[in-house]
């Protein structure tokens, strides 16, 4: 059974937690003991409702206080036909930063608009951000029907100008559904007030959408989060590199290059969970044998000798700077690439990002909280990499703040 990613964006109040938690309780993808637990807080939070709907994906109890989506929330769900993980993010403005994490990885992004307001700042935030991070499939709920009694001609006027401002954007793949996640018109089973719209509902259309490849299947990449060495009367001569496959297939006997030392050598086990197989795929945890005694540390790769990763100290990038405090010039980072990690600077702003008309503005040198910008990255060692339009999860990084730890940005690899 396959995995669908997604994640939920829009203005706040759109409906992006009542519409998550109509999809779950809807498709009986709730237990008994959650909705019980629901029930009884949607009576002490005095909703109208038997049962908060938001409360299903809006986890923080401070969030839930409010009123509002603060932080990314996850919620894993099954049908029979696929799996699905979804990110719930914040519609607030200053919560930009957790939208660009949460969207990372999806395989499609669903925005929504209120169908009373239609097109807003936030909604053409949003779309850009999907852009940038190149998410495969866009799906644009048209929220609140029922308040706009179903009305057909909104949602083809809201349609149209999306359409208008999206076409610059060139995505591959747009589809509209009008929904009312309070009432569950067009969730998960079709609604009868909207015999106008031909489409499909919401979890339909998710069960059925075909998975775009977010990664090149060609380009195997592996990097060594651990070297295994037991040194045990058992194991004396055991020497396995473990991590997870990033992209790609990895085979016995297959012809690898470690970089960056540039050694060619031949793949002679591999093991998962303990056990010896043939062959392993993306997102596989493994351990790698090799032939040939080779020096190798944490955050090397080891690749296939055909289609070969670009090694680079100087990289150029889109980011997302997530940090409170604003960019300081000549700054010491930590780049880090899933087990790699490097000292490194920001040589150069090139350019910034308008948000609301996705054009490039002339930098002033300055990054605060939320800024997109185009920049040059020097790093102390080289980094192996693909273009992140090429290998996804390759091609991204964090930026980490050497004397706090604290993440300060996210990143795209061009």
């Amino acid at each position: 059974m396959d995995l669908l990613r997604f994640f939920t964006a829009g203005n706040v109040d759109d409906g992006k937690s009542t519409l998550m938690g109509r999809l779950l309780y809807d498709s009986n993808s709730i237990s008994t003991d959650i909705i019980e637990t629901l029930t009884r807080q949607s009576i002490i939070a005095g909703t109208n409702t038997n049962i908060n709907l938001a409360l299903l994906t809006d986890g923080l109890r401070a969030e839930r206080e409010q009123g509002i989506t603060i932080d990314v929330a996850y919620k894993y769900f099954s049908t029979d036909k696929r799996k699905f993980i979804i990110a719930d993010t914040p519609g607030h403005i200053q919560y930009t930063r957790n939208m660009f994490t949460g969207a990372s990885n999806a395989n499609i992004a669903i925005i929504l608009i209120d169908a009373r307001n239609g097109i807003t700042d936030q909604t053409k935030r949003h779309t850009i951000i999907s852009s940038i991070l190149e998410i495969p499939h866009l799906l644009i709920c048209i929220n609140k029907m029922d308040l706009v009694n179903y009305s057909e001609e909104k949602y083809n006027q809201i349609e149209k100008d999306y359409l208008d401002f999206a076409k610059q954007l060139n995505f591959p793949d747009i589809t509209f559904i009008p929904t009312s996640a309070l009432v569950g018109d067009n969730v998960v089973i079709k609604s009868d007030k909207m015999i106008w719209f031909k489409g499909k509902p919401l979890l339909e259309f998710l069960e059925t959408i075909q998975i775009s490849e977010t990664n090149n299947s060609n380009l195997s990449r592996f990097q060594v989060q651990y070297i295994i060495r037991p040194q045990t009367l058992g194991f004396h001569d055991y020497r396995g590199f473990a991590g997870r496959i990033v992209s790609g297939t990895y085979k016995k006997g297959q012809q690898v290059i470690v970089l960056p030392s540039g050694i060619e050598t031949i793949i002679t086990k591999i093991e998962v969970d303990q056990k010896e197989v043939e062959i392993a795929e993306t997102n596989t945890p493994v351990v790698l044998h090799l032939k040939d005694d080779v020096d190798i540390s944490r955050g090397d790769s080891i690749v296939s000798i055909e289609y070969l990763p670009k090694i680079e100290k100087e990289i150029s990038a889109s980011i997302c700077w997530m940090d409170n405090a604003a960019y300081i010039p000549g700054q010491k980072i930590i780049l880090q690439q899933n087990s790699f990690r490097t000292k490194a600077i920001i040589k150069e702003i090139t350019t910034k990002i308008d948000i609301h008309s996705f054009t490039q503005l002339e930098s002033d040198d300055s990054i605060k909280l939320n800024d997109i910008c185009k920049v040059i990255i020097k790093t102390a060692e080289p980094i192996i990499f693909d273009s992140y339009s090429d290998n996804r999860n390759l091609g991204a990084f964090i930026l980490i703040n050497e004397n706090t730890n604290n993440t300060i940005a996210a990143g795209t690899i061009d």
